[in-house]
């Protein structure tokens, strides 16, 4: 028996391993009885927590309740209202007198203006300078800037005081060479133009 059991051990190790799955089965997976839970009612549980259970009930939502007003100001606070409007006003002295020995270099515009008259009545199409839309043309005529010579001729204090009226669009001049572009256009050489700053 014993050799027979050498021979065909594997089979009998398969019997062995299918007895334990059976029993396993059987017995293994039988889920416990279940535990029947008792559910309290709170309405059963008598006057007492009930007429606890209505004074939350009754009490008033936190958004009906007023926000509170009533509230005295710190006895400082009328002198430090005070302090802040007076700092306020000497932070806007300050601001104004650093930003008016600014407005110096605008007579500076005045060698562009003589320019004007010497230009044609009709005027150029400033649209034409590569940087110039139809509101920042309609800005230079406000500014009596209407021709290429009057751009070609400015100085260094001519473009920095032009560039320092035109507001959002400052810095445009410098940045897309209107000198250089309406030197070309006023001499009328369209291919020097287009040779340097493309297609009109």
């Amino acid at each position: 028996m014993v050799q027979m059991l050498e021979a065909n051990w594997i089979a009998v190790l398969a019997v062995v391993a299918l007895v334990f799955l059976v029993a396993w089965l059987v017995w293994g997976r039988r889920k416990p009885a279940r535990v029947q839970r008792e559910y309290r009612d709170v309405l059963s549980e008598g006057a007492g927590p009930a007429q606890r259970n209505n004074a939350l009930i009754d009490t008033p939502p936190a958004a009906a309740i007023p926000p509170i007003t009533t509230i005295a100001p710190p006895p400082g606070a009328g002198l430090m209202a005070g302090v802040g409007e007076i700092v306020s006003e000497a932070a806007e002295q300050e601001i104004e007198a650093a930003v008016a020995p600014e407005p110096a270099p605008a007579p500076a515009a005045s060698p562009a203006e003589p320019v004007a008259p010497a230009a044609s009545a009709q005027g150029d199409d400033l649209k034409r300078i590569k940087g110039v839309g139809p509101k920042l043309s309609t800005l230079l005529g406000q500014l009596g800037v209407t021709t290429f010579a009057q751009i070609a001729n400015w100085t260094e204090a001519d473009l920095a005081a032009i560039d320092a009226k035109l507001g959002a669009f400052a810095g445009r001049p410098t940045r897309d060479a209107w000198i250089e572009q309406a030197k070309l256009l006023a001499g009328g050489d369209t291919a020097g133009y287009e040779a340097k700053f493309g297609k009109l």
